[in-house]
C-alpha cells in the first residue's frame, strides 16, 4: 500500500470514529477545509525547493471553477437565470436556481456552492505565502511564485464576492485543525471591505505577473487580467445596487452585520467610484496590449456591404477593411486560436465542449443534437437592424418585415443571402432578415443553415433546419419539430431559437468524418473594458484625479487619471464596439442625455457578452433585475406548418417557465444552512434565513 493512501486510510477511519461520537468534529467548517493528514505530510517537502512549491501552486488552480462550464454544471446561476437564456431541461442549475429549486438547505450539493471550496484556495494560498522563503528560489522564482499566489487567493475572493457578496476576510491567518467552534467564528466583512481587499491582492499579484503570457501557457492569467478583474470589480462597485443609491436602499437599506449593526451594502452614493472604475479601465487600455479582434476581408469570401450610415474609414475609426461578420463570430467559434486573440485578456480552453455542443445542434434523431439550449425572443429583439436602427423603427433600406395580420409568402426571403461564409436561404421569415452581424453570430432561428462541413454523408447535413412540429426530411431542408425526439420530448428549441455563437461550420456530430473545432471561452476580454470605460466616464458629473499603481508592475510609483464625462472620449472607445460589428457610432443624440445613453450602453451590454455570463451579474448590478424577469420568457411557437410558427410572440408555455419566480433573495447566492449554523456571527444573505 502506498504511503498516501494509507495516510487517507487512517484518516478515514479516525473520522469514522469520531464522528459516531456526539459533538465529535462540529468545527470542521469553510475556514477548516484541507485534509490534516494529506496536507501536514505533504508540507514536510512543499517547500524543500521550488519545483515542488511550484507543483503545489498549480494545484491550488485546479480547484478554481470553470468558467466556460455555465450551462451544464455552473459556479453561478449564469444565463439560464437571466432573461436571455431558456432550456426546457430539468437538470440544469441555472433554470432550477429561477425556479426556486436551490436553498440554503441544498446548495451544498450544488456545483454552485463554491463557498467552501474558494476558502480552501485561500487557506492553501496562505500556507505558501507563509512558507515560500523556506524553499531555494532565485528573486524571479520568488515573484513567480508571489504575484500567481496572490492572483489565485484574489480571484478565489473575486467568485466569492460575485456568488455571495460580502464574505469573511482572513488575511493571511491559517485556521488550526479541529479547535472548538468559537475558535473559527469570524463575521462577514461590509462588500466595500471586501472589494478593496480583493483589488489591493490582484494589485499585488499584478506588480509580479507577466505582462504576456507565452501561447503554451493560454491560460494562466497575466498582469492584464488582474487589472481587467479590478476594472470589472470597480465597476461593480459604483454601479446602483452597491452605491447607495434606490437600488441599495430598496434592496440592502435593512441588511445590517448583527454583531455591531452596519449597513452590509453602502446607503452612501459616492460619484467619486465611478472615476475610480473609469481610471482602472483607462489603466487596461494604456497597456496598448489589447485591441478588438478583426478580421480582414477575403476578397474569395465577399463581407456585407457597409450601411450608408457606418463610417468606412479603416477599423478602428470606421468599419473599413475589415469584415464584420467574421470579426466577430471567429472570437468564438474556434476558427481563432485563443492564445492568438488580441482581444482576449482572459481566456481558457472551452471545457466539456461535446456537451454543449450536443445540446445546440438540432435534432437528435438526425444531426446529433438535442437542440434544447435556447435564446429568449428578448434578446433576438434587441439585435439591431443592420444599419442600427430598432427593430420598431427599421429603414427602407433595411427593413423589419414582419406580417401584420395574416401571414403570406411576401413575409419571407424570396432569394438565398451569401456572406462571409455565412447562408441565410429562400424562405427565412422577415423577422430574421437585414440584421446586425452579431445576430447571425449568436442565434439559431428557423430556416438557419447548419454546414456541419466535416461530415461527409448527406444523410447527417447540411441542412436549412426549419422550427416546427413537421418531422420530415424533403430534400435538403430538415424539420426541426417539437417531436423530433421519440425518446425525449423536452429536446426541442422551447423559444423557437438555439445558441449557435460556439458553431463552427465544420462542426459535426454525426456522420464520417464528423469532428468539433476546439474553442475557447473569454474570462474577460477588451470589448468589456472599452464599454465599462464608457458607461463609467457616462456617470461623472465633475472631474477627478484618480492615482492607481502603474501599468508598470515593478513601479511603485502610482499614475494619474483625470476622468471626466468627456463626449469624445466616450465615443471614441463605445464606437470600436459598433464598428467591429459594421453597425454606426453614437450621434449626438446619443450622448446629449446621461440616461439616455445609459440605457444605450446596457443595451450594448446585452448584446456584445450575449450568454458570456454577464447579464446575471450585470442587470443585478444595475439594480434591474427584478424588472427584467417581470417581462418572462417569449419566444416564438412551434405550430403545425410552416405560417403556424410565425405569430407574434408570445409568453413560452413551458413549466419552466410558468413556475419561474421573481424575487430579491435571487440577486445573492445561500450561504450553506450548514456553515451559517456553525459559525455564530456568520450572517445569511437576506430572504434566506429561514
Amino acid at each position: 500500500m502506498k504511503i498516501g493512501k494509507s495516510f487517507k486510510v487512517l484518516r478515514n477511519l479516525l473520522l469514522a470514529s469520531c464522528l459516531a461520537l456526539p459533538g465529535a468534529f462540529t468545527s470542521c467548517n469553510f475556514l477548516e477545509v484541507d485534509d490534516l493528514f494529506d496536507d501536514t505530510m505533504k508540507f514536510d517537502s512543499i517547500f524543500v525547493k521550488y519545483d515542488y512549491l511550484v507543483q503545489y501552486m498549480w494545484g491550488v488552480s485546479d480547484l478554481l471553477p470553470d468558467e466556460s462550464n455555465v450551462f451544464r454544471a455552473p459556479f453561478n446561476p449564469g444565463p439560464l437565470a437571466t432573461d436571455e437564456a431558456f432550456t426546457n431541461y430539468t437538470n440544469k442549475d441555472g433554470i432550477n436556481y429561477v425556479l426556486g429549486n436551490i436553498n440554503a438547505d441544498n446548495i451544498s450539493g450544488k456545483t454552485m456552492n463554491i463557498w467552501p471550496s474558494m476558502y480552501q484556495v485561500i487557506r492553501k494560498c496562505n500556507y505558501i505565502l507563509s512558507r515560500k522563503h523556506e524553499a531555494k528560489m532565485t528573486t524571479v522564482q520568488d515573484e513567480e511564485v508571489t504575484g500567481y499566489t496572490h492572483m489565485l487567493r484574489g480571484y478565489a475572493y473575486y467568485n466569492l464576492i460575485q456568488n455571495y457578496g460580502p464574505c469573511i476576510l482572513v488575511g493571511d491567518e491559517i485556521f488550526p485543525n479541529n479547535e472548538q467552534p468559537e475558535a473559527y467564528n469570524r463575521a462577514r466583512s461590509t462588500y466595500d471591505e471586501c472589494v478593496d481587499y480583493c483589488c489591493e491582492e490582484l494589485e499585488k499579484a499584478a506588480k509580479y505577473l507577466p505582462r504576456d503570457i507565452a501561447s503554451s501557457y493560454f491560460g494562466r492569467p497575466s498582469r492584464g487580467a488582474a487589472f481587467a478583474l479590478i476594472a470589472r470589480l470597480r465597476l461593480q462597485q459604483a454601479s446602483p445596487l452597491y452605491n447607495g443609491g434606490n437600488a441599495a436602499r430598496i434592496t440592502y437599506g435593512d441588511w445590517k452585520r448583527s454583531v455591531d449593526g452596519v449597513n452590509y451594502i453602502s446607503q452612501t452614493y459616492d460619484e467619486r467610484r465611478w472615476a475610480v472604475a473609469a481610471a482602472a479601465c483607462k489603466r487596461v487600455i494604456d497597456m496598448n496590449k489589447y485591441k478588438l479582434h478583426t478580421v480582414s476581408i477575403d476578397p474569395m469570401q465577399p463581407a456585407r456591404p457597409l450601411p450608408s450610415n457606418v463610417p468606412d474609414a479603416n477599423f478602428p475609426d470606421g468599419a473599413g477593411g475589415i469584415d464584420c461578420y467574421r470579426s466577430y463570430s471567429e472570437m468564438f467559434n474556434g476558427e481563432t486560436i485563443g492564445s492568438k486573440n488580441t482581444e482576449f485578456i482572459w481566456g481558457r480552453n472551452f471545457g466539456d465542449l461535446r456537451k454543449h455542443m450536443e445540446e445546440v445542434f438540432p435534432p437528435n434523431d438526425i444531426m446529433g443534437g438535442y437542440n434544447g439550449l435556447c435564446v429568449t425572443q428578448k434578446l433576438v429583439d434587441a439585435y439591431y437592424m443592420a444599419d442600427g436602427k430598432d427593430i420598431k423603427n427599421s429603414s427602407k433600406e433595411y427593413p423589419y418585415n414582419i406580417a401584420q395580420g395574416t401571414v403570406t409568402d411576401d413575409n419571407f426571403s424570396k432569394v438565398k443571402e451569401n456572406f462571409s461564409g455565412y447562408v441565410i436561404p429562400i424562405g427565412v421569415y422577415g423577422m430574421y432578415l437585414n440584421r446586425e452581424n452579431r445576430f447571425y453570430a449568436t442565434v439559431g432561428f428557423s430556416g438557419r443553415h447548419w454546414f456541419v462541413k466535416s461530415n461527409t454523408q448527406s444523410q447527417y447535413g447540411p441542412f436549412n433546419v426549419w422550427y416546427h412540429e413537421m418531422n420530415t426530411v424533403p430534400g435538403s431542408d430538415l424539420y426541426a419539430g417539437k417531436y423530433s425526439s421519440v425518446t425525449n420530448v423536452i429536446d426541442y428549441p422551447g423559444t423557437g431559437y438555439v445558441l449557435t455563437k460556439w458553431v463552427h461550420p465544420m462542426d459535426a456530430l454525426k456522420g464520417t468524418g464528423s469532428n468539433l473545432v476546439a474553442k475557447y471561452y473569454p474570462i474577460i476580454r477588451y470589448a468589456e473594458i472599452l464599454l465599462g470605460y464608457a458607461e463609467a466616464l457616462n456617470h461623472l458629473k465633475a472631474s477627478y484625479t484618480i492615482e492607481l499603481p502603474a501599468v508598470n508592475g515593478g513601479n511603485l510609483s502610482p499614475e494619474t487619471y483625470n476622468v471626466s464625462r468627456d463626449p469624445s472620449e466616450i465615443a471614441k472607445y463605445f464606437n470600436q464596439v459598433r464598428y467591429r460589428v459594421g453597425l454606426p457610432g453614437l450621434s449626438s443624440e446619443d450622448m446629449a442625455d446621461e440616461t439616455n445613453l445609459d440605457e444605450i450602453i446596457k443595451r450594448e451590454y446585452m448584446i456584445e457578452f450575449a450568454c458570456e455570463n454577464r447579464r446575471y451579474f450585470d442587470v443585478r448590478r444595475w439594480g434591474i433585475y427584478e424588472q427584467t424577469e417581470k417581462a418572462g420568457i417569449y419566444g416564438m411557437h412551434l405550430g403545425e406548418d410552416k405560417y403556424g410558427f410565425y405569430q407574434t410572440p408570445a409568453p413560452v408555455n413551458q413549466v419552466n417557465n410558468r413556475n419561474r419566480i421573481i424575487d430579491k433573495k435571487l440577486i445573492l447566492l445561500p450561504l450553506p444552512k450548514a456553515e451559517v449554523r456553525r459559525v455564530q456571527d456568520l450572517d445569511q444573505n437576506p430572504g434566506w434565513e429561514n
